[in-house]
């Protein structure tokens, strides 16, 4: 079994650190992510973009996958489905992701984002690829 990893093991992220995206806690198979929302992340009608929302469920995925991944493993997303259940135009959003089934090659996860009031925001279903890393020096 892979040691588990934390938040503070994770590689630098640029995406994350671009959109204001926080791991704040990690465990074997779970991950949350925290995002305070800025203008910045408003859509043209002065909402949450769908795509922030998006963002949190997928990278928190990524995030509670990798707690399980030997380390010649990295992963990928094949296909997540979201529903948007709550608009929001400020505030803090967490996502909490479970990985629900994780076999040899593909595992499957669920996200729920929520506001500070435990209002749920959306769930969100999703796939991943696990595969070998490529080696370094064969990536041209």
């Amino acid at each position: 079994m892979p040691e588990e990893k934390s938040a503070s093991s994770k590689p630098a992220n640029r995406f994350c650190d671009l959109i204001g995206l926080h791991f704040t806690e990690m465990e074997k198979g779970f991950c949350r992510t925290e995002l305070t929302i800025t203008d910045f992340h408003l859509n043209p009608y002065g909402t949450l973009h769908g795509g922030v929302v998006y963002s949190l469920a997928d990278t928190g995925m990524g995030g509670a996958l990798s707690t399980l991944l030997e380390d010649d493993e990295q992963c990928a997303t094949i296909e997540i489905k979201i529903n948007y259940l709550k608009s929001m135009r400020s505030g803090r959003l967490g996502c909490e992701t479970r990985v629900i089934h994780k076999g040899k090659n593909i595992a499957f996860l669920e996200s729920v984002v929520k506001n500070p009031e435990d209002k749920l925001v959306a769930t969100a279903t999703g796939t991943f690829n696990i595969f070998k890393m490529v080696p370094a020096d064969l990536v041209k």
